[in-house]
């Protein structure tokens, strides 16, 4: 038996007042690669925090590990020049506020010298090379996921941890993070990995897997799938009934979005490149794309937080930008989730205040509900499973949590439109069927337009019948099969 590198004895720990880890006891030996899996808040993250000395637990961890232990968290905030992290979402499409922002070189700078072997093959690995004069601010989500882990593995780690590091990446990008793990892997390094089932590493070796904060499986990682296989799957549960939604309001339109010729630039880079895309009322379209193809900066266009909408030939509801409406003209018939929204939201919102924010389209709730409201967002509080946590802080919420509550902002006002960026980030399976199976019930009754941004093409709504595909900034359109 091989030296014990890590052990976790009878551990407890409490995040925002409720208990999310009970008697933990794991021990990881010299030489094994674990991953950590279980359904939407079980408690992964909180173990890896645990580990990584980020949350207090009361039990006792030995420890034989020499040297650091770095954790790439899900979701990541940056400083400015101005030293401040007060980013907001809408600012990335702000070409202005890019020159108070690092570049991925000047970023880099910090951990090592990127000009050095070592560093430049890892650059040239994850794909940096080409990002290097990037501002942080413009980078996209997968892109930005890259960059945490290059910047984790130049601080030479003992223990890499990795939360979920292969949400927001696209197919290629997940699989060239396979063979950088598994090559790192090789050369000793100790990885603790955080992801589903589906996507493990050859390298990894021992799964662990937790259910309800406790550790239900601790073995050979061929030993779970094994028993994995053996389990019956469980009935997924159907939403509760939503007649009693009412009609989307302002619904009397032809086509929901058309841009003729439309071409955004930042600086001497362009984004996209003569897009010209209509999409008719009740139509349901899937855009996808490699990481940095332009997909967010394409749905800013439309909702209203890109300003350079104004330069280009745009009509959104039939109206063409700059005719004399306002953004809350256009924002109110859009209900919108992205992974900027999360990062941006603030924490310190109540799960209630947070869906009522859908009404008014605001980051934060500011505003008076009525009674109607008030009604409507405690329905979809039950709709979304989440009444025993309605007055809880998103702070106090797992990850998966706090999305469900933004997926359910997106929907209170029940809008003619709805852009959903990778909307299941961190849902687990059976979240994300439930889901798709609201969102193909919504699109259905009401015959709601839907925009539907994924890297996983086999966890798309049945509705969609559309294809956008961007690639180096220009269209390609596809009807699907």
């Amino acid at each position: 038996m091989h030296e014990v590198l890590l052990e976790l004895k009878n551990i407890f720990a409490k995040q925002g007042g409720i208990e999310v880890l009970k008697n933990i006891n794991l021990t990881i030996h010299k030489g094994e690669q674990w991953a950590i899996v279980g359904n939407s808040g079980s408690g992964k993250t909180s173990l890896a925090n645990v580990i990584s000395g980020k949350l207090f637990c009361k039990g006792r961890i030995d420890s034989a590990i020499r040297g650091s232990i770095e954790m790439v968290d899900q979701q990541h905030r940056f400083q400015n020049l101005s030293h401040t992290n007060d980013f907001y979402y809408q600012q990335r499409f702000q070409s202005q506020d890019a020159e108070d922002s690092l570049t991925v070189f000047q970023e880099l700078q910090k951990y090592s010298q990127p000009e050095e072997k070592e560093s430049t093959d890892l650059i040239a690995a994850l794909e940096l090379d080409n990002l290097l004069d990037e501002p942080l601010i413009q980078l996209s989500n997968g892109e930005n996921k890259r960059l945490q882990i290059a910047k984790a593995l130049l601080d030479n780690p003992a223990l890499l941890i990795l939360d979920n590091p292969f949400t927001g990446l696209d197919d290629k990008g997940r699989k060239r993070l396979h063979i950088i793990i598994n090559t790192i892997a090789a050369k000793g390094l100790h990885v603790l990995l955080i992801t589903s089932p589906e996507e493990i590493p050859e390298s990894i070796s021992y799964i662990a897997e937790l259910n309800n904060g406790e550790i239900i499986f601790s073995g050979k990682k061929q030993l779970y799938f094994h028993q994995h296989r053996l389990k019956k799957s469980t009935p997924i549960p159907e939403w509760k009934n939503l007649s009693s939604l009412s009609i989307p309001v302002e619904n009397n339109f032809s086509a929901a979005v058309k841009m003729v010729n439309t071409t955004i630039r930042y600086g001497d880079k362009t984004i996209l490149q003569s897009i010209n895309w209509e999409v008719k009322k009740g139509e349901h379209w899937s855009i996808t794309g490699p990481n940095g193809a332009g997909k967010s900066t394409l749905l800013s266009l439309i909702s209203a937080d890109n300003p350079q909408a104004y330069a280009n030939e745009i009509y959104l509801f039939d109206k063409r930008r700059g005719t004399g409406e306002s953004i809350w003209d256009i924002k109110r018939k859009i209900g919108m989730v992205s992974p900027e929204m999360h990062l941006y939201f603030p924490y310190t919102a109540t799960c209630f205040e947070t869906i009522a924010s859908g009404f008014f389209d605001t980051i934060g709730l500011f505003r008076t509900l009525t009674g109607e409201q008030e009604e409507k967002v405690h329905e979809w509080i039950d709709i979304v499973q989440l009444k025993d946590v309605a007055q809880k802080t998103l702070q106090q919420l797992s990850m998966s949590m706090q999305r469900m509550v933004l997926l359910a902002r997106a929907l209170v006002k029940n809008p003619p439109l709805l852009i959903l960026d990778e909307p299941c980030q961190g849902l687990d399976t059976e979240q994300i069927i439930r889901f798709n199976f609201l969102i193909d019930e919504i699109c259905t009754r009401f015959s709601t337009t839907l925009l539907y941004v994924s890297h996983y093409q086999d966890q798309l709504p049945l509705c969609i019948n559309r294809r956008l595909h961007l690639g180096d900034g220009r269209s390609i359109e596809e009807n699907r099969i």
